[in-house]
């Protein structure tokens, strides 16, 4: 079997990263049903529990994005798995809603800048042309954690109760915390088992660059990346529902207990990993046919927005279990095949500030975060329907369809600090 070389090891250890902290992200919609009953909690007071994950996540975002620019993605993700196992561990201990509010805005702090950050090591550690690919496995992985969290959780809660789940799951983190610690590097070449073919293919060819801790030009780059940010914030607002409330659907739908609602949440979640993985490499295979930006990143954005709206339809038209569980899938499939392109493009544009970059489109999805799960719970608790709240996804996917044109992915960003008539170096494709 052949053996993966650093890069791929890199990449391996972010796709753990992506996993582990989906599964402690979305352990407690998973455990909502013991925990509500334990604390006597409301789904309006429960969508706050949710809600309040996304105002350090949003904050994190950008903050977190510049620190890995500035300061380098092994000793910033460090410091946030820290953060983040810690939360987690702690959650298990939470004595009512004050302190289970508090956890997850912990939470939200460590899991904030994870992503931004880990984009600003691929770009160091990835040839250009496979940035979408390892956008796309990394996010797929997170969907995997998706896929296994409830019926994870479910088995843990019965082993331990869910107190206990959260303890384990914590645990686990801080695993991947020094196993991440103890093998990156920063910079490519200062990583014993690169070689120089190796290196050769990398940006840079592996080896620091000549600003190493650049300042950031926030104002421009903002109103660069402000088109995506929207863009990525319609997509944030149904993935936000889907983590969020799907276990509480199938259990105040269809009346299922903790365990039939995990089997039948993992079953949605399932078809988002191949559509991370597909979204993923079919941005790229675009990219190298074409050498189109814009078709590989922005016409595959657009595309599977519009797909993911069609799927979603039958939700509003029929309640049989099947067609339900086959719509919300095939939702989910398409929604996250967006991941792909839409992480590729900071890196297109931005460069050496792709984790602040990054930073600033995922805030787009901190931002539905907050507002996503809490109006989901005010609707559900208003109405007593658990299938109208789902009618803001269908809008707010033709709005990313309709807004994604404006993202112009070909434009690299022209730094202000470089003196005029000095163009980017292009991507080598």
């Amino acid at each position: 079997m052949k053996r993966l070389t650093p890069s791929g090891n890199v990449l391996f250890l972010l796709c753990l990263m992506y996993l582990i902290t989906y599964i402690d992200r979305v352990n407690i919609a998973t455990a909502a049903g013991e925990i509500r009953r334990e604390m006597l909690l409301t789904a309006t007071q429960y969508g706050l529990v949710f809600s309040v994950f996304g105002y350090p996540y949003l904050l994190f975002q950008v903050f977190g994005g510049w620190v890995g620019d500035r300061f380098g993605p092994r000793r910033t993700l460090f410091i946030c798995g820290v953060i983040w196992a810690g939360a987690t561990i702690l959650t298990g201990l939470a004595g009512g809603l004050i302190s289970l509010l508090f956890l997850r805005i912990l939470l939200g702090v460590g899991e904030g800048a994870t992503f931004p950050v880990a984009t600003r090591a691929m770009q160091n550690w990835m040839p250009a042309g496979r940035r979408g690919f390892a956008q796309g496995i990394t996010h797929a992985f997170a969907r995997a954690g998706l896929v296994a969290t409830p019926p994870l959780v479910a088995w843990l809660i019965a082993l331990t109760t869910w107190r206990g789940s959260f303890v384990v799951l914590g645990c686990t983190s801080l695993v991947w915390v020094f196993a991440w610690v103890w093998y990156f590097r920063d910079v490519p070449a200062e990583h014993k088992g690169m070689t120089p073919e190796l290196l050769e293919r990398l940006p840079n060819h592996g080896r620091r660059s000549h600003v190493e801790r650049p300042k950031v030009p926030w104002g421009p780059l903002t109103r660069r990346m402000m088109p995506v940010t929207v863009v990525y914030f319609c997509y944030g607002w149904t993935l936000w529902l889907y983590l969020s409330w799907l276990p509480s659907f199938f259990q105040n739908e269809y009346g299922f207990n903790t365990r039939d609602s995990a089997f039948f949440s993992a079953a949605v979640y399932l078809p988002g990993v191949l559509g991370n993985l597909l979204g993923g490499e079919i941005s790229d295979r675009i990219l190298h046919r074409t050498r189109d930006l814009k078709k590989a990143r922005r016409d595959l954005a657009m595309f599977a927005f519009l797909a993911s709206f069609t799927c979603m339809l039958p939700l509003f038209i029929t309640t049989d279990l099947t067609t339900i569980v086959l719509a919300l899938g095939a939702a989910f499939f398409f929604a996250e095949m967006i991941i792909g392109p839409m992480w590729a493009v900071p890196m297109d544009i931005a460069g050496k500030y792709s984790g602040t970059a990054s930073g600033l489109m995922n805030s787009g999805s901190a931002f539905a975060a907050i507002v996503s799960p809490l109006a989901f719970g005010i609707v559900a608790d208003t109405t007593g329907s658990w299938t109208l709240p789902f009618a803001g996804s269908l809008g707010l996917l033709l709005l990313g369809a309709a807004l994604a044109p404006f993202m112009h992915p070909e434009r690299p960003f022209v730094d202000p600090q470089i003196a005029p008539g000095v163009a980017p170096a292009p991507a080598n494709v």
